[in-house]
């Protein structure tokens, strides 16, 4: 089992792996909450490749793939100098999204893509980002160090989430 996370560009390939990721994982984390055609419409009009180039882009967005076995099976995308108003001002902050496909979730899958974001954010004082309450994956970031600092709502579809941060102090 060989497992990278690595930085990605937003190049057509990377572009590519990263639909597929967000395909999956959309309609895993709904399809028992939201009604099927509403997850395939939103799938089909929402997820525009141009778009997803056009903030890959902007210099102060990365984006981190990881692959099993050359496989795409998670990523996550830091937003440098996001804040939010839950969050303590006078600190960087930097949002990150962090998602990886259920059938691939694995201690070290999460691991390496977790170590990777870590590192990609080191200069900022704050790594937040808003999660489902239902994502599998907030119990990882809980463990990982991460504490709630708001409820509120996330997603395409409007779900309860919390605003998780972790503070690097």
């Amino acid at each position: 089992m060989n497992i990278i996370s690595k930085f990605t560009v937003g190049s057509e390939e990377g572009i590519s792996d990263l639909i597929t990721i967000i395909d999956s994982s959309v309609y895993s984390l709904h399809r028992e909450l939201v009604p099927e055609e509403e997850v395939k419409k939103y799938i089909e009009n929402d997820i525009d490749p141009r778009k997803m180039i056009n903030d890959l882009n902007d210099l102060s967005t990365q984006l981190i793939i990881t692959y099993l076995d050359g496989k795409p099976v998670g990523y996550s995308i830091l937003k440098s100098g996001t804040g939010h108003s839950s969050l303590p001002e006078g600190k960087k902050a930097t949002e990150i999204s962090f998602v990886i496909l259920p059938e691939f979730d694995s201690a070290e899958v999460r691991e390496s893509l977790w170590k990777k974001s870590r590192s990609a954010a080191s200069f900022t004082d704050i790594i937040w980002i808003n999660m489902m309450v239902h994502d599998p994956l907030a119990a990882f970031l809980k463990d990982s160090g991460f504490t709630v600092a708001a409820d509120a709502d996330a997603g395409p579809f409007k779900l309860p989430s919390h605003i998780l941060q972790f503070s690097k102090s």
